[in-house]
């Protein structure tokens, strides 16, 4: 099973750590962009080859140290054909690295929409009696508030080709109460029903360890609705956003793991990818510098996650 991989590069690095890939052209060094503005144009296929470059020496950077990469497929879409062919070839080069890829692409739609998605994402396309796979993505994200015929054609993908889900239940954004945390008739809130329906969702996937391929989304912004959720999902492996730059801490996500110390893997972006812009690494790592300050990143959230959980 995906999850097992998954947990035993998480065991065997001592990292569970993914780190986003969602490259913002301002946290881009100038020495990639200058050369290829020059000879492109500020048009989006430049951004999109200044972002693979850009993605290649932090994914070199940090291969060896982290189990997981998590590209958010919006920071390519803006570009247009050319950013999705960008997001396509990241995928492609982390799987060469030996890397699980998780694919942020939060889809939630109904029947052959949804179906087409999954296709697209993890499964394989039709094209007449001929299969071809497309992203080659190990996980992606889904929305699941469209009930289960929104996320049935991923776990079909998810059995055919040894795929995974996060789904989203409680996320790290400030107003997800809005809706997640309303209460429904028994007086629970609505994040509770659902991350019941997504422990359901994912008893046909567990592996050799106590965890499912069908995992979710709780953010790292929210402790005490993450140590209900694990209390409540024992079985459900958690995707957890919002360390670092969004205000979340490791002594936070003490509450979601098990008894054996499993049960989540952390998300940091730009506080990884854009270490070298970031004061803690001002003076130790220049613009050229930008992959060293990556890796120097991920080493301190691992021993900050170490210390903590």
């Amino acid at each position: 099973m995906l999850i097992d991989r998954l947990i035993e590069k998480i065991t065997n690095l001592n990292a569970p750590i993914v780190v986003g890939l969602d490259p913002r052209l301002s946290q881009i060094p100038s020495h990639i962009k200058d050369a290829v503005y020059a000879d492109k144009g500020k048009t989006p296929e430049a951004a999109a080859e200044i972002i693979y470059t850009f993605n290649q020496g932090i994914i070199d950077s940090i291969y060896d140290i982290v189990p997981a990469v998590k590209p958010q497929i919006a920071m390519y879409e803006q570009f247009g054909p050319a950013g999705l062919a960008c997001y396509f070839k990241t995928i492609a080069y982390a799987k060469s690295k030996g890397l699980i890829v998780i694919g942020d692409i939060k889809r939630g739609d109904i029947a052959s929409t949804a179906e087409a998605y999954s296709y697209a994402h993890i499964g394989a396309t039709d094209i007449e009696g001929t299969t071809t796979p497309t992203a080659q993505t190990d996980f992606i994200t889904v929305n699941p508030y469209m009930g289960y015929d929104s996320i049935e054609p991923y776990l079909s993908d998810c059995q055919k080709h040894d795929k995974g889900l996060f789904i989203l239940v409680k996320t790290s954004n400030p107003s997800s109460s809005q809706i997640q945390d309303l209460q429904a008739a028994d007086g629970r809130p609505v994040y509770m029903h659902v991350g019941e329906l997504v422990s359901q969702w994912g008893m046909q996937f567990i592996g050799k360890s106590v965890f499912s391929s069908i995992g979710a989304v709780v953010g790292a912004t929210h402790p005490a609705e993450g140590k209900t959720l694990r209390e409540l999902l024992p079985n459900t492996f958690f995707l957890v956003p919002g360390y670092g730059a969004q205000g979340g801490k490791a002594a936070d996500l003490t509450g979601m793991l098990n008894k054996d110390g499993l049960g989540i893997i952390v998300n940091n972006s730009r506080g990884i990818t854009g270490a070298y812009q970031a004061e803690k690494y001002k003076g130790k790592f220049s613009e050229a510098d930008f992959a060293q300050a990556a890796r120097a990143a991920v080493l301190d959230m691992k021993a900050d996650l170490e210390e903590n959980l």
